[in-house]
């Protein structure tokens, strides 16, 4: 399996409420967080990309900014402009 695909696939997955660090898909697949990002671009709206956060929690920019906007009507906590990733029940770990 490529590297787009197996990152498609792990992100595709990633259930509503919950997110993932772009490392913690890296990890999943051997592959480095940037590497991650890359693919993330070539991605559309056909998987969650909302889902997929920086380490610090910061959202994704691109699609207009939306993804803040997407995880709260999903329930995650926001602190400020990031997800709340001390709050384990909503960093999925598959």
């Amino acid at each position: 399996m490529n590297t787009v695909d197996a990152v498609r696939e792990v992100v595709a997955t990633v259930p509503r409420g919950r997110v993932v660090s772009y490392g913690d898909v890296g990890k999943r697949i051997g592959v480095g967080p940037r590497q991650v990002g890359r693919v993330m671009g070539l991605l559309g709206d056909g998987v969650p990309w909302w889902r997929v956060v920086r380490a610090d929690g910061t959202p994704a920019t691109c699609h207009e900014g939306r993804a803040p906007a997407l995880l709260r009507g999903e329930g995650v906590p926001m602190v400020g402009a990031r997800v709340d990733m001390g709050r384990g029940r909503h960093r999925w770990a598959h």
